[in-house]
């Protein structure tokens, strides 16, 4: 069975530490996205030398930015912005020692020419098809955000998957809220899921619940996970040690963890 992670609290880093003991689980920072932090290499050394020292789980992966992140831009500046905010991620995840990273699809789902859809997927394969091959010791998964079906990343990775290092970060809950059935997003991106975001929330907004406490049928998500993507890794995506201690018990309620 695949390993869970949580995002770990730099305030409260004993008890994130705890819990990955008692549970097995990995790490996946979010302390690296926010322009403020990327901007400022001292603090960014300093957390990454305050987890270090603290001792890591030996599973950790990495979000990274995705304020404003259009590679696929139609403005060449902010396509260079963008590039430049990647390769940072992909710098700290490296320096942290996380083996992937994770960024968003970012596309806007009110527009749907197939200029606007064709001039996206050709930008993506590009872009990412260099990094892929520059930085074969990561693994870079694209997650669904704003995506209202799961076609535009289907279709972007089956122009990627020929890279080894490359897979779907699927976040459940995110496809929850698509108005698409979240079986036909597991089905249809099975074969490059790699990782699942999951929490929960009440089919309407993106609350980021702890899982169980929402609307999401987490039976359905078992049924899927055992049909579609046994061996992804599975972030529980909620920040408060409360709702992840919440979501933990759940899941063992489950028979998950």
């Amino acid at each position: 069975m695949s390993r869970f992670l949580i995002i770990p609290d730099r305030n409260h880093l004993a008890e994130s530490l705890s819990l990955s003991a008692r549970y097995n689980l990995g790490f996946e920072f979010n302390d690296f996205f926010l322009p403020d932090v990327l901007d400022d290499s001292a603090l960014c050394l300093s957390v990454i030398r305050q987890y270090k020292e603290a001792g890591l789980p030996s599973l950790c992966t990495c979000h990274g930015d995705f304020f404003d992140v259009l590679v696929f831009s139609e403005d060449a500046r902010i396509r260079h912005i963008s590039e430049m905010r990647i390769l940072q991620s992909l710098k700290i995840a490296e320096q942290i020692g996380a083996s992937s990273v994770i960024f968003h699809t970012n596309h806007n789902p009110m527009l749907k020419a197939e200029t606007y859809i064709q001039g996206w997927l050709s930008k993506n394969e590009d872009f990412w098809s260099h990094i892929l091959e520059e930085q074969p010791h990561l693994n870079i998964y694209i997650e669904n955000m704003f995506d209202d079906s799961p076609q535009m990343l289907r279709m972007l990775s089956e122009r990627l998957c020929r890279f080894a290092n490359y897979g779907v970060c699927y976040d459940y809950a995110h496809a929850a809220l698509s108005g698409v059935p979240n079986e036909i997003w597991s089905s249809t991106l099975a074969p490059y899921i790699r990782h699942i975001h999951i929490n929960d929330n009440d089919l309407t907004s993106d609350l980021h619940l702890a899982v169980g406490d929402g609307k999401i049928n987490w039976d359905h998500f078992i049924l899927e996970r055992t049909r579609y993507f046994p061996n992804a890794t599975v972030l529980i995506e909620t920040t408060s040690l409360e709702n992840q201690r919440r979501s933990i018990d759940f899941l063992s309620s489950k028979g998950l963890l």
